[in-house]
């Protein structure tokens, strides 16, 4: 598996990935958060690929290697956060989200970031255990959103 940062050929990948682990909202159009995060933060934008998967014996990935994973991450000189980390089923469990929060950790931090801030959507148990797994606690706040632009 290799970690690196989103390059544009990810795009399609990212976003089927994306929609195959329920992360997607009719609210909000995935090709516009990729977008944004790529004008903003395009080093905060993980991708872990498997080269095995594909037969790409190098592991150097950019070629036909299978994206396996993401973490979409921003930094607002206050908070860092990290968004859209994703899994494909098909690897879940090797270790791959542990090492995508901790390269977006290391990365956030060497920004010199002070906290790592998520949300995890209400009744997504197994997203819950798994976070609080890796070390990140539920804070005693409410967050409000309110859309500015509309998708």
């Amino acid at each position: 598996m290799l970690l690196r940062s989103f390059a544009e050929t990810d795009r399609a990948a990212v976003v089927a990935l994306w929609c195959e682990v329920g992360l997607t909202r009719s609210w909000n159009d995935p090709g516009k958060d990729i977008d944004r995060a790529v004008a903003t933060w395009p080093d905060l934008f993980l991708v872990a690929e498997d080269a095995a998967a594909s037969g790409d014996d190098d592991g150097e990935g950019g070629g036909s290697a299978v994206v396996v994973g993401t973490a979409l991450c921003g930094y607002d000189g206050h908070r860092g956060w990290i968004y859209y980390l994703a899994v494909a089923p098909t690897h879940q469990g090797r270790g791959i989200g542990r090492a995508l929060i901790a390269e977006a950790e290391s990365r956030l931090e060497a920004l010199g970031c002070p906290k790592a801030m998520l949300m995890v959507r209400r009744g997504n148990e197994k997203a819950h255990g798994f976070y609080g797994g890796s070390g990140y606690a539920e804070d005693e706040v409410v967050t409000f959103g309110k859309r500015l632009i509309a998708d």
